[in-house]
């Protein structure tokens, strides 16, 4: 037989229930483990970011060429290799040993920038500026006192080419600030810092070597920034706004025009036996319409009418079809 149970009962099992779970031990906390944040160790670059980079860069790459061309008065080609971001650590493991490798102080920003160029693309342009034809040396040595300040006129010519390829999207100066020895490179910047890596091949009519820049986070982000800033503005302003420019520049634009009557066979000896005055019978009704070409394309069907002293052609239909129309003759 069931029992049933008093409401006191009841109550006094809720009371109880109650007790046991204020009386059980609470779950301890899960423990968080915090990481120190460091700016410097930005997000990678995107593709698009990239794409930038690599557009900009290759029309420094434009002018660099024309500019050291004309300053050594040879022929010379600058091409970008790659565009990406690196370690500070892993773009000196890139370079060689022995190098020729200045530091660029980027103002306003207060921070400094590597310029390296490959020693066998170093000596040709020394032995150019010297009057010679840009041999190549035989071994790899030091660069010299004199031949350092002889190289220091071609990176100044660089910082300078950058500072108007980027002029459109950071105003920023570059200046000269002196060769980094082999205890020096390594304490421009933190080894695991991110850098933007930018590397070009030059080429002369003897040697032939590269160029290797590398921008700290402080500016490389910034430029970034701008560039997705500035392709952000002309996607959403192009989106907006490319249909209203196209029609105001196809509204400028000149079409020439044809009012054509179909096709025509008429016998050599009517035409050879035609004579002023005389009139060539067509098959063609009076009131079926002419087809009317804009540059070439039947757009129209339209009769021909006069107003005042012209010519013109009143519109009948619109052609869907929108082939091209071959040279017909009537």
């Amino acid at each position: 037989m069931e029992k049933i149970l008093t409401q006191e009962e009841i109550d006094a099992l809720f009371r109880a229930a109650q007790g046991r779970a204020a009386e059980a031990p609470k779950p301890a906390a899960e423990e968080r483990t915090l990481t120190a944040c460091n700016f410097r160790q930005s997000a990678r670059i995107s593709k698009e970011q990239l794409r930038s980079v690599s557009q900009l860069h290759e029309l420094f790459a434009r002018n660099l060429t024309h500019s050291l061309g004309a300053y050594l008065r040879l022929a010379f080609e600058v091409n970008l290799v790659s565009a990406e971001q690196l370690n500070y650590g892993e773009f000196l493991q890139r370079i060689p040993e022995v190098t020729y490798l200045v530091s660029m102080s980027i103002r306003p920003m207060g921070v400094s920038a590597a310029i390296e160029i490959d020693l066998p693309l170093a000596f040709p342009i020394i032995d150019v500026l010297l009057g010679g034809a840009g041999r190549v040396e035989p071994t790899v040595r030091e660069i010299t006192e004199i031949e350092e300040q002889i190289l220091e006129s071609v990176v100044r010519i660089i910082g300078r080419e950058l500072e108007n390829t980027w002029h459109p999207v950071l105003d920023v100066q570059f200046a000269f600030e002196m060769r980094l020895r082999q205890a020096d490179i390594t304490r421009l910047l933190p080894p695991s810092e991110k850098i933007l890596s930018l590397s070009f091949e030059i080429r002369m009519p003897e040697a032939r070597g590269m160029l290797n820049i590398a921008l700290p986070a402080a500016i490389s982000n910034g430029l970034l920034r701008k560039l997705t800033q500035q392709a952000s503005y002309r996607k959403q302003r192009g989106n907006a706004d490319s249909t209203s420019q196209m029609r105001r520049r196809v509204d400028r634009c000149v079409f020439p025009t044809q009012l054509v009557l179909p096709t025509q066979r008429v016998r050599v000896s009517q035409i050879l036996s035609l004579e002023q005055g005389d009139i060539l019978k067509l098959n063609f009704s009076v009131g079926e319409a002419a087809r009317m070409l804009v540059s070439s394309k039947e757009l129209f069907t339209a009769r021909p009418v006069r107003v005042g002293g012209r010519r013109a052609g009143q519109i009948a239909a619109r052609v869907r079809s929108l082939d091209p129309v071959h040279k017909e003759t009537a």
